[in-house]
């Protein structure tokens, strides 16, 4: 990671206080020698050493994230979809109206979003926070609306759950002003580190990143810009679809916010704290998903990335908490550019690459089945010497 995802050279890190500092100072180092364990593990199961590829090395981080081989189930998993809006749809980043954030948060909470669908096929619960949607929700039900001290005794009933957290309206337009003041990205910080830890002490072993919130992909874009220093046509891409003049209007608006906050001419803003980036640049969703990522770590249980949103919130998460790495699975990849550059910033390697670009989580919760195979087989597969068969 470059400078800014490290802060080497910058002026003292601003002050966090709550669930989320809590959690940054308790994230563990995953086990490595679980890890190798499970690995050696593998060359007494019955198939050629090495023959499941991939899924063997997934299973051994399983093992080095909960510290026990083999490693349990991470099962149930839990979806949180973290909503906000974006100062930055005023730019003409995306031919979507606002008001899409709210409506889809509706949507989500009555089955019928994508995400909605997959969640059900996995047996995992979603739970949608608005975190900063930026106009009025359409009427819930009554029962859907969950307080965040409450969710941790309700997460896993089946129902989706309306969480009310708002930090505030929407962010401010990133193209003229830093997104988000340090407070208020402290507060959506602490809002997904308290998601994470209520969906963990109600039961849940997984934890699944999604999002939404119109216009989405700029702010994610600038971060994943400004973490890799790469240039924004790089990691910007076409979002909802949008044609080339409007792509190039976006790019533009990525490259202008880089501009505005100093980082591609002043090389000290370039080593800010990567809380400064993420005020900077960042959303209120996004904010909410690195914090949620880092409280699932210092929780010790897997936590799956979904498409560049989730990218962007987990390089924001790692630049903050290093070991936070070492508990994220990438569950797929976006036809989003910067979701190839933020899963190389993190050195992760996709379960999936079908080419979505949805979002929501939909993703990360199609990965979930290679997870749960990851380790069960080394739980239920026989040994040579079990089954009594020969080794070469």
């Amino acid at each position: 990671m470059s400078a800014a995802s490290t802060g080497e050279g910058a002026a003292a890190a601003p002050a966090l206080a709550g669930a989320f500092a809590d959690a940054l100072a308790s994230v563990p180092p995953t086990d490595e020698e679980a890890e190798r364990a499970l690995v050696a593990h593998h060359g007494r199961l019955t198939k050629p050493p090495g023959s499941l590829g991939r899924l063997e090395g997934v299973g051994a981080r399983l093992a080095g994230i909960a510290g026990q081989v083999p490693p349990p189930l991470p099962t149930p998993a839990a979806v949180a979809v973290f909503a906000g809006d974006h100062g930055v749809h005023a730019e003409g980043v995306t031919p979507w109206p606002q008001e899409v954030t709210a409506q889809m948060v509706a949507n989500f909470l009555s089955g019928g979003a994508a995400v909605s669908v997959i969640a059900r096929q996995m047996g995992a619960p979603v739970v949608v926070v608005d975190v900063g949607v930026s106009t009025p929700l359409p009427p819930v039900a009554g029962d859907a609306t969950t307080p965040l001290g409450d969710l941790a005794g309700v997460a896993m009933d089946g129902r989706a759950h309306l969480v009310p957290a708002r930090v505030r309206n929407g962010t401010r337009n990133l193209r003229v002003e830093d997104a988000m003041t340090p407070v208020e990205a402290g507060q959506a910080l602490d809002v997904g580190t308290a998601v994470a830890s209520a969906l963990v002490a109600g039961g849940a072993r997984c934890l699944v990143m999604g999002d939404m919130g119109i216009a989405n992909t700029t702010p994610s874009a600038a971060l994943l810009a400004a973490f890799s220093g790469r240039p924004a046509s790089a990691v910007t891409g076409r979002g909802t679809g949008i044609d080339d003049d409007r792509l190039a209007s976006k790019v533009a608006v990525v490259e202008a916010a880089l501009e505005r906050a100093g980082f591609r001419a002043s090389p000290e803003r370039a080593g800010s704290h990567p809380l400064q980036v993420l005020c900077a640049l960042g959303g209120l969703e996004i904010a909410a998903l690195a914090g949620f990522a880092v409280g699932g770590a210092a929780r010790r249980v897997p936590v799956v990335i979904d498409g560049v949103i989730a990218t962007a919130a987990a390089v924001t998460a790692v630049a903050l908490s290093p070991n936070t790495r070492g508990y994220l699975f990438a569950g797929h990849r976006s036809t989003e550019p910067g979701s190839a550059v933020g899963l190389e910033l993190l050195g992760l390697q996709p379960l999936l690459d079908l080419e979505l670009r949805l979002g929501e989580g939909s993703g990360g919760c199609l990965a979930l089945g290679l997870l749960e195979a990851a380790a069960r087989i080394p739980r239920e597969m026989a040994t040579f010497d079990a089954a009594g068969v020969s080794e070469a």
